[in-house]
């Protein structure tokens, strides 16, 4: 399975042959360096490690060195990806020529932070609704979680409110609408998670 880092830039709108405005989002995908090879013998499974975005500070001795032997800067993303097709070395740039228009491809990423929310917004209760019964201030309340004597706990699970986004969210069979080779652009069908400069990862 291939793929590529890159960055969610925003979204568009495309009219297809048809004339139908499809809503689309703008990707930099690459040009990833091959920072790191994998092999079986030495470490058990194959793999390339690409990195993506150079940075010019904080970077540790140890990934100073491991920049240092694929002759590239200092990157702030490195992810593993397996199984390139080709001849690819240590050193070799990724780009969006491995992907081509109508191909379908899933994307992950972190999705927005919402921080601390209730279950009306976080799993989507109803409410009270009418808030008869003199239910003055029970509008967004959760209601009952269990029984008092027994079992005298919380069941785990329990829908309550709590910390919402900021996970990893991966969205699947995203169709590739236009690959644009000299500004290493991609533009994806749908809606991919993430807010505006994230990192996100396209895999085929």
């Amino acid at each position: 399975m291939s793929g590529i880092i890159g960055k969610k830039i925003g979204m568009t709108s495309i009219y297809d042959e048809n004339g139908k405005n499809i809503p689309c989002t703008i990707l930099q995908a690459g040009p990833c360096t091959i920072i790191q090879v994998k092999t079986e013998d030495k470490d058990g499974y194959s793999s390339f490690q690409l990195g993506f975005d150079e940075k010019t500070k904080n970077t540790s001795k140890a990934y100073e060195g491991q920049f240092k032997k694929s002759k590239s800067n200092p990157m702030s993303k490195l992810v593993e990806f397996k199984g390139f097709e080709g001849d690819l070395k240590l050193g070799d740039k990724i780009t969006v020529d491995h992907f081509l228009e109508g191909e379908f491809v899933d994307i992950s990423g972190i999705s927005k932070g919402k921080g601390f929310q209730g279950v009306v917004k976080r799993h989507g209760f109803r409410g009270v609704g009418d808030s008869t019964h003199g239910q003055h201030n029970r509008l967004r309340a959760p209601g009952s979680i269990g029984a008092g004597s027994s079992p005298s706990r919380v069941f785990k699970g329990m829908r309550m409110a709590g910390q919402t986004g900021n996970s990893k969210v991966s969205v699947l069979n995203l169709k590739v609408v236009k690959v644009m080779l000299e500004d290493n652009i991609l533009i994806v069908k749908g809606s991919v998670p993430g807010h505006i400069n994230s990192y996100i990862i396209v895999r085929k």
